[in-house]
């Protein structure tokens, strides 16, 4: 394919993550500090944040386990996850760590598990459509 079309593709299936509310403007910055002396900045960023997130979302399932639960010990996990989600522009992950902070702080159990449920969710769709925009920014250089 053409690289023009590949840049083009690139540059729209960025845009549509912005217009569906996976990301925000945090990834734009990240991508403001990416040059040509390191050309994979962000995707290095990400992949990151990938290694912790999995880190944090093993240690919360594992936390799950115990009863009675630790609302506090869940919500400080959370409140790691939702910085590096954060710090990625991870939108949607965010606000799903948010109110599963919200629940925490009631003692909600259900809604606990179906929003760390929607975590898991958000963070694998982030991940997989991420993958596929980097390998696209990739061949399109």
């Amino acid at each position: 394919m053409e690289r023009n079309q590949l840049q083009r593709q690139a540059a729209y299936m960025r845009n549509t993550l912005f217009d569906q509310g996976y990301l925000d403007e945090q990834f734009l910055q990240l991508e403001d500090l990416q040059d040509e002396a390191n050309p994979k900045f962000v995707e290095e960023v990400v992949k990151l944040f990938y290694t912790d997130s999995a880190r944090l979302i093993r240690s919360i399932e594992l936390t799950l386990e115990n009863t009675p639960w630790d609302f506090e010990k869940l919500d400080k996990i959370m409140h790691q996850f939702k910085g590096s989600s954060s710090s990625i522009g991870a939108k949607k992950v965010k606000k799903e760590c948010t109110q599963f902070q919200e629940y925490c702080k009631v003692g909600n159990v259900e809604g606990c598990m179906r929003t760390f449920q929607e975590v898991k969710q958000e963070h694998a769709a982030l991940k997989r459509k991420l993958e596929n925009y980097f390998q696209l920014a990739r061949e399109a250089r």
